[in-house]
Parts: structure tokens; C-alpha cells; sequence
């Protein structure tokens, strides 16, 4: 935290009439989709792979955005928990969605912050002039992928290693460890939990994520008491997760899930989930040329390290950082989405921050909606561009595991 207390009081003048300025060579956004998000293990495209669910997406998506395909110069997809982040199905996805043989392709997985990741690779690339336009992406399959077989395995050399035994701590025991750390009660964090459930479930029932979500044919496996299996296509629009009558009273009934005595469980924490998202890039210049409707301007992305034991801190580092290094204050942004991994990790970075509640995860978080790894990164973008209005200033960040967190800044047009 000693680096949290060395920025506090250390930002920069605003730059906000700077950042407002159009220029050129500035990276924008043209389109922000997602698909909707299920349940896993028992939701939509639970019986589908991420090849699969990222093929139809990237076809919808491409399609949807109206880009000229032969303008898309190389394609970022985040994942956290295929082999080799998808390097090789993910590749074949994009060709099987119209993606032209000639545009390159990259795997990224930073965990949760990989789809995230994979928006700055592009923005990046454009900012350096290595292209024009491009696709940031992430998607997951946590049906497929999630339960111990993800489990990564330690050379027993160095299992007894502290920084080994450090990064290898379940998530769920660091959300306890920030708890007890900074004293959030369960009581507060099943509130904050509620009220995410309550957003989303209002979100849902006034169509307020139909624009952002591209509706996607989806094949579910069914059962019968013989044992057989067969297969009818369903179409997946609308997000599984929130529901309705969630309650702080009621979230207060359910058992911890990693301390008999924790305040850590499946209510007030972010969902296993299903889904994909992504983000078409472009610079300015290209994008007027072309005459594309430009939907935001890309500011910066910032990613840090905090210690692996607390990594749900990770937002309260980040963003100030990216703040800083943007020249703006928290009263400058006007939407904050901020992952909720765990209700408590979010709210301590919240409150650090001094993020408004009322500007925070507007329509809810992950607890409500779901956390599939890969994609949220750019899942939020799909979400906060529809939540800001022409010419202010929205935040998005996540905590990461191994104890990191990222967070970036992009500007309504």
C-alpha cells in the first residue's frame, strides 16, 4: 500500500480539455459489443467451446459493426483458461468468422484482466503506427475449462517457495485476507452484493443491455432417461445471472465457501460464466475517412503489481495510476466499472478511491452478471460506452490474480 499513499495527493492538473482535443492520430472506438452472459455448467452455451462461441461472435460482430473486413489488420483474444490461451482454436475462430487470412492474431492472458489486455494491445499498436485498425477481444468458457483440472501445477522444488505458495492462494481465501485486512464485514459486502443484484435485475427488465448484447444461436445437449443425447438450438440474448428478490437478508443465509467462519460466498461473489466481447479499434483519421461512426476515444490502460496474498487491492493501485498518468482526478470520471471479483475486494477499492456509489457499476457488476475471465475486460467497454454521455470520461479496472490490477480510461464522442 506504500505505493497507493505515495501517489495519493500526486496527480497531475487535469488534462481534460487536452484529452478532449481530436486529433489525428488518436485511437478510437468504433463498436463495443458482447454476448450475452450464462451460467456455467448449466446456461446457454455451457455444452459449447470457446471456438465455437467466439466463431459466431466474431461473425456477428464483424457484421453488426459494418467494418470493411479487409481494414482489420490484427486481432488481440484474451483467455485465461485454455491451453495456451486459445492461441491456436482462437486463430482458427477468426478465420472462420470472415476475419481476413492476412490480419495477425494474438493470444493474451493476463487472468482476469485479459480482455482488457488485449484492447491495449490494439490500442497500442495503432498509437505506434504499426496499424490502422484492429480488434481487441476476450472470451471464456469457464462450463468447458473451470474446476481443478485449471489448476496450475508448481515443480515441487519450489512448491515450499513463499512467493510460490503466495501466488498459488485461491482467490476466494484473498478476498478473506482483504476482508480481515481492512475490516469489511460480511454484513456490508452481502449489501453491496444486493445491491449489484438489484441493479442488473432492473438492467435486464428495462432492455438497457439489449443494445450492447449481439444475440447468438447457441447448441444445448439434452438428456433423457435412456441416456441419450440430443442437441436443439437455442438463441442466447439475455444475461443469465441477475435475478430477482436478492436481498442483503437473504445473501446473509448462505454458507461461506472457503472459512467455516469467512465471509466469502456464492452470493457476494462474482459468478462462473460463459461469454465473449470485444472492441474494433481504428485511428481517427482512418476511422473519418471512412466515414465510421466513432463511439469513444482510447485514453490509456495501466496495469500494476500488488502483493498476491491481497490481489483484490489491485483497482485501489491501478487506478490512480492510470489516473495520474492521464492527468485526471476521480471528479473527472463520470462512470466507473469496476469487476467485481468479490464484493469485498471491490468495495475496499471503491471506498480507497473515493469512487461515488452512484457512479459505480451503474446497472451491476459481476456479481450479478457474471465474471467470464477472459472477456470482462472488454465486456466492460461494451457496457460503459452506452453509460456515458458525448464528452465525459469513464474508468474501468479489475483486480487480477497473483496479485495485479489493471485499469483504463476512455472518453464518450
Amino acid at each position: 500500500m506504500d505505493r497507493l499513499n505515495q501517489l495519493g495527493g500526486q496527480l497531475a492538473p487535469s488534462s481534460r480539455q487536452a484529452l478532449l482535443q481530436k486529433n489525428p492520430d488518436d485511437v478510437v472506438i468504433v463498436a463495443a459489443y458482447r454476448t450475452a452472459q450464462t451460467k456455467g455448467g448449466k446456461g446457454g452455451f455451457k455444452d459449447v467451446g470457446t471456438d465455437y462461441i467466439l466463431t459466431k461472435f466474431l461473425a456477428a460482430f464483424v457484421e453488426k459493426s459494418g467494418v470493411d473486413r479487409d481494414l482489420i489488420e490484427d486481432v488481440a483474444v484474451g483467455n485465461v483458461l485454455n491451453k495456451a490461451a486459445g492461441a491456436t482454436e482462437h486463430r482458427a475462430a477468426c478465420l472462420a468468422a470472415g476475419i481476413p487470412l492476412k490480419a495477425g492474431f494474438i493470444a493474451l492472458n493476463r487472468q482476469c484482466s485479459s480482455g482488457l489486455m488485449a484492447v491495449s494491445e490494439i490500442a497500442n499498436k495503432i498509437k505506434v503506427g504499426e496499424i490502422d485498425c484492429g480488434i481487441g477481444a476476450g472470451v471464456e468458457s469457464m462450463s468447458q475449462n473451470f474446476g481443478p483440472q485449471s489448476i496450475p501445477k508448481i515443480d515441487t522444488h519450489l512448491a515450499e517457495n513463499p512467493q510460490f505458495e503466495k501466488c498459488m492462494i485461491p482467490m476466494g481465501i484473498t478476498n478473506e485476507n482483504v476482508a480481515e485486512k481492512y475490516n469489511i464485514s460480511r454484513k456490508v459486502q452481502d449489501e453491496f452484493a444486493a445491491d449489484s443484484y438489484q441493479k442488473a435485475e432492473r438492467a435486464v427488465s428495462a432492455g438497457k443491455f439489449k443494445d450492447e448484447i449481439l444475440p447468438l444461436e447457441s447448441i444445448i445437449a439434452e438428456e433423457d432417461d435412456d441416456d441419450n443425447i440430443t442437441y436443439k438450438k437455442v438463441i442466447v440474448d439475455t444475461d443469465e445471472g441477475p435475478r430477482k428478490g436478492v436481498t442483503a437478508d437473504s445473501l446473509a443465509k448462505i454458507r461461506p465457501a472457503f472459512k467455516a467462519d469467512g465471509c466469502t460466498h456464492a452470493g457476494n461473489a462474482s459468478q462462473v460464466s460463459d461469454g465473449a466481447a470485444a472492441v474494433l479499434l481504428m485511428r481517427r483519421s482512418l476511422a473519418e475517412k471512412k466515414g465510421y461512426k466513432i463511439q469513444g476515444k482510447y485514453v490509456l490502460c495501466s496495469a500494476v503489481g500488488v502483493p498476491p496474498e491481497i490481489m483484490g487491492i489491485g483497482p485501489a493501485v491501478a487506478i490512480p495510476t492510470v489516473l495520474q498518468k492521464s492527468g485526471l482526478t476521480i471528479d473527472d470520471i463520470s462512470v466507473f466499472e469496476i469487476n467485481e471479483a468479490f464484493a469485498g475486494q471491490c468495495l475496499y477499492s471503491a471506498q480507497v478511491c473515493k469512487v461515488p456509489s452512484e457512479k459505480l457499476n451503474i446497472n451491476g457488476g459481476a456479481c450479478a452478471l457474471g465474471h467470464p475471465l477472459g472477456a470482462t475486460g472488454a465486456r466492460q467497454y461494451a457496457t460503459i460506452l452506452r453509460l456515458l454521455k458525448k464528452g465525459e470520461f469513464g474508468l474501468t479496472s479489475m483486480c487480477i490474480g497473483t496479485g495485479m490490477g489493471a485499469a483504463s480510461v476512455l472518453i464518450k464522442e
